[in-house]
């Protein structure tokens, strides 16, 4: 099934012709990393599926985006952020409790049973492999834990608010290979149920991850193919210098 149907998209910022023409399709419980050099237009894809764009005063669109067939612009932009989670390239845990931190969004759409909360908190944080190691210390500070595991926080605060696509920009830039690991181990498991769109610009982790990936190139859809294909035979011979590092 088609969760995203994307068609004739242009971006601008100002005079600034962020992408162009870009077209293409994002299928339920995929990953599909995303990757390219710095300025291709990456981000500026990934903010468009939940309309972060549109927080840019010199922001103009042209073309659709469709999450199952309903125009994203016609969506409640709550609605969409909701539906449409996003993980930034720094965790931002807020100043709250790591139980605090998780049931916030949830909170704010106004559940107030305690039992249910505790219920969410708690698949949250399995979900993204981090229960294991807070199952004891919910009350502390998310401040207390570490860089790995603040990411992981805010995947599952991500999660507790039930989305049905996970928008991931850079999630591992800043950390440890451990984490890292742990982090893709949770992208893994989770596309079981939801869809995920990876920016990454560790081609090595496209290749981990993703069941298909997009290559961008000042602001273009240059190429997009299951993972092994891209890696092993692209179409076109841009992808290939950048898959073997000639730039980037």
């Amino acid at each position: 099934m088609v969760k995203f149907d994307i068609k004739d998209l242009n971006i601008w910022f100002g005079s600034i012709h962020a992408l162009k023409w870009v077209s293409m399709g994002i299928q339920a419980n995929e990953i599909l990393s995303v990757v390219g050099p710095s300025n291709s237009g990456k981000t500026t894809f990934l903010r468009m599926l939940n309309r972060l764009n549109d927080l840019n005063q010199n922001f103009k669109m042209t073309g659709a985006i469709k999450l199952e067939q309903e125009d994203t612009k016609d969506i409640d932009t709550e609605l969409l952020r909701k539906r449409v989670g996003m993980v930034f390239a720094l965790p931002l845990p807020l100043p709250l409790s790591i139980f605090d931190n998780v049931a916030y969004g949830v909170r704010m759409h106004g559940m107030k049973n305690k039992k249910v909360l505790v219920k969410i908190v708690e698949e949250s944080l399995k979900e993204s492999y981090l229960w294991e190691e807070v199952k004891n210390r919910l009350n502390e500070s998310a401040f207390k834990l570490s860089g790995g595991q603040q990411q992981r926080l805010c995947i599952a605060r991500t999660l507790a608010v039930q989305p049905e696509v996970i928008l991931f920009d850079e999630p591992c830039s800043g950390l440890d290979p451990i984490s890292t690991a742990k982090v893709e181990d949770a992208m893994v498991k989770l596309k079981e149920k939801y869809t995920i769109v990876l920016v990454t610009n560790n081609v090595k982790q496209a290749a981990r991850v993703g069941d298909r990936t997009a290559f961008f190139l000042s602001g273009e859809l240059i190429e997009l193919d299951k993972t092994d294909k891209i890696f092993t035979a692209p179409q076109d011979k841009r992808t290939d210098g950048y898959i073997r590092g000639k730039f980037g």
